[in-house]
C-alpha cells in the first residue's frame, strides 16, 4: 500500500516545491491559460509560506507529489464579489492557494486528496468555511473543486499582471451539533448512577 500523507513544507523542501510550481505553469501555458505566467508563484512567495507556516506538501512514497498553502487570515482580494456573493461572507475561512501537483502522480487523484487533508487541517483549527479562486480556463482545478464539493460563487480580481480574473468557489460545511465530550458524559450519567 502506498504512504499517501500531509506534512508541513520545510525551507529544503522548496526546490522540489518550485519543480511542481514550474510544471504547473507550462500545463497552464500548453492550455492557453494565463494564470501564474506573470512570474508567480515564485521562490520568494514559496519562502514566504513556509516561514509563516502555511505550506504544506503532499508526500508519497517518500516523495513530494504536491503543495498547496493554506492562509487562515482573510483574503483581501475576496473582499469584493461580483456576479454573485460568498454564502458566509462574515465568517472566519481558509483560503487555498498555489495548489499544484507533480506531473509525476497525475492521474491518481492526488488532488482530491491533498484537498481533503487540507480540509481536515483547516477543521482541526475551528474552521467550517473554505474558498480557493482559479482562472475560467483553468479547467482542470474547476473540476477538482467541484468533485471536492466547492460552489461557484461570482468572480474575483487577484493581483495579476496579466489577467486578474478568477472565479471563486467555497465550500461551507456544517458546524458539529454538540462536543463529543458533552455527549460522553450525558450518557454515561445513567450507568455511573446505576452503578453507585
Amino acid at each position: 500500500m502506498s504512504q499517501i500523507y500531509l506534512r508541513q513544507a520545510q525551507l529544503a523542501d522548496r526546490d522540489a516545491i518550485m519543480k511542481i510550481i514550474d510544471e504547473a505553469k507550462a500545463t497552464m501555458k500548453r492550455a492557453g491559460s494565463p494564470q501564474w505566467q506573470d512570474g508567480h508563484p515564485n521562490a520568494t512567495m514559496i519562502t514566504e509560506d513556509i516561514s509563516r507556516e502555511i505550506g504544506w506538501v503532499l508526500m508519497f512514497n517518500r516523495q513530494i507529489a504536491g503543495y498547496a498553502a493554506m492562509q487562515l487570515t482573510p483574503e483581501p482580494t475576496y473582499q469584493h464579489i461580483s456576479n454573485g456573493q460568498w454564502a458566509q461572507p462574515d465568517q472566519p475561512y481558509a483560503t487555498f492557494h498555489r495548489v499544484a501537483i507533480s506531473e509525476r502522480f497525475r492521474g491518481q487523484h492526488l488532488g482530491q486528496f491533498l484537498i481533503a487533508n487540507l480540509l481536515t487541517l483547516g477543521i482541526a483549527k475551528g474552521l467550517v468555511n473554505f474558498r480557493l479562486d482559479t482562472h475560467p480556463v483553468n479547467d482542470a482545478m474547476q473540476g477538482l473543486a467541484k468533485s471536492c464539493g466547492f460552489i461557484q460563487r461570482g468572480k474575483i480580481e487577484v493581483d495579476d499582471q496579466l489577467d486578474p480574473h478568477r472565479l471563486a468557489f467555497e465550500l461551507n460545511l456544517s458546524q458539529p451539533r454538540a462536543k463529543l465530550g458533552h455527549v460522553s458524559n450525558d450518557f454515561m450519567k445513567p450507568l455511573l448512577h446505576h452503578n453507585q
